[in-house]
């Protein structure tokens, strides 16, 4: 690709974060309780990554804030509908999909932590809980268990639908999305791209979308 017509988009700390958390939850997820130490430091990992990316999507560059990509679910939706069918705007950051799933897996992983650090807390009687819940015994050790194994499938699930997306939105735009994510780096809008993606203004109508 042709740098002069590249412009930065993802900073270092989105991009650590980005692969960071991708990493840490696939350990966790394939080592399971074979090896609990390994688990548990990935969800330790994973969940102080998305501790410091909250604050980050405030007062980040432009592209990591939640105001630059977070829409309503029904526009999110709507945007995934036209991807399909290959008439998806393209956006500089984030489209409101990824947003949508950004939020998603950002609630999702730090409700699977929690409940194997509780997971860990009742049936090993170790980690940050385990003063906490000492006393909740094994029939809540089992169900604390089930809860904690059905979020990991559950976010599991998201990070395929989240690759399936970046799949077809790099096929619909003739794109590398993983490549960006790598380099921080993507190609510039033009004049009708821009056009299709700039939020509407008393002068000027709300995005069109080309059918």
């Amino acid at each position: 690709m042709d740098r002069e017509n590249e412009v930065r988009v993802w900073d270092p700390f989105v991009r650590i974060f980005h692969w960071g958390l991708a990493g840490a939850f696939l350990l966790a997820f394939v080592v399971e309780d074979h090896n609990l130490a390994i688990h548990s430091w990935a969800g330790y990992t994973a969940l102080a990554l998305v501790a410091l990316r909250l604050p980050w999507g405030l007062v980040g560059p432009r592209h990591a804030r939640f105001s630059d990509f977070v829409r309503a679910p029904r526009e999110a939706f709507a945007y995934a509908g036209r991807a399909l069918i290959g008439r998806a705007e393209r956006h500089l950051g984030h489209n409101p999909a990824g947003g949508l799933m950004i939020v998603a897996l950002l609630a999702a992983v730090p409700l699977l932590a929690l409940s194997g650090m509780a997971a860990l807390a009742v049936e090993e009687g170790a980690g940050p809980m385990a003063g906490l819940l000492a006393g909740l015994g094994h029939r809540g050790g089992e169900w604390i268990g089930e809860v904690h194994e059905f979020l990991a499938n559950a976010t599991m699930a998201l990070v395929g639908i989240h690759v399936a997306g970046v799949l077809v939105e790099s096929l619909v735009h003739r794109e590398n999305l993983v490549r960006s994510m790598i380099t921080g780096r993507k190609r510039r809008l033009d004049a009708s791209e821009r056009e299709a993606t700039e939020p509407a203004s008393p002068d000027r109508p709300g995005p069109r979308v080309s059918h």
